[in-house]
C-alpha cells in the first residue's frame, strides 16, 4: 500500500490560560497562525483545533463527493461544505462529540434521490469521516 504523508505543526508555550501557539502546515497555507485557549474559547482573533478539523473534513468530503458523483456520470458546477465541529464539556474532559455537514450542490443531471444516496456514500467513505468518532450528520441540499 502507497502512503501520502503530509504535515501540519504545532508550537506552544506557557500554561493552557496564558499560553500561546502557532500552528502551521507543510504547504505554507497556514505559516505560524497564532492559536490559543483564547482562540478557542473566548472567540479571540487566530485558528483553533476544531476549525482546522471541520476545513479539512468539508474539504475531504467535498472531494469525495466530486469523486462519487464522477463515478456516477455526473459532474458538479458548484459543491459547498460547512463542517460544524461540537466540542463538548464532559465529565471526563472536553470533547468532540458532533461535526454537522451542511451540503448544498448544483450537479446537472442528478435527481435528489440519487444526489442524496450518493451524498452519504461520500460521508461513509470520506477518510476524515472514517478519521472520527464523533456523530457524524449530514443535511444535503440539490440546487437548481
Amino acid at each position: 500500500m502507497s502512503s501520502i504523508i503530509k504535515h501540519g505543526t504545532a508550537h506552544w508555550e506557557g500554561s493552557l490560560k496564558e499560553g500561546h501557539g502557532v500552528i502551521s502546515t507543510q504547504s505554507g497555507a497556514l505559516n505560524e497562525q497564532p492559536y490559543g485557549f483564547n482562540t478557542r474559547f473566548e472567540g479571540k482573533a487566530g485558528s483553533n483545533p476544531e476549525e482546522l478539523l471541520g476545513a479539512a473534513h468539508a474539504a475531504c468530503f467535498s472531494m469525495a463527493l466530486s469523486a462519487i458523483l464522477g463515478e456516477a456520470g455526473l459532474t458538479a458546477q458548484a459543491i459547498d461544505t460547512d463542517a460544524a465541529v461540537q466540542l463538548t464539556k464532559a465529565d471526563s474532559g472536553f470533547e468532540i462529540s458532533q461535526i454537522d455537514l451542511t451540503l448544498k450542490a448544483r450537479v446537472p443531471g442528478a435527481t435528489n434521490e440519487q444526489f442524496q444516496a450518493l451524498a452519504i456514500k461520500a460521508k461513509e467513505g470520506c477518510p476524515v469521516s472514517k478519521l472520527f468518532r464523533a456523530t457524524i450528520t449530514l443535511n444535503a441540499t440539490l440546487e437548481g
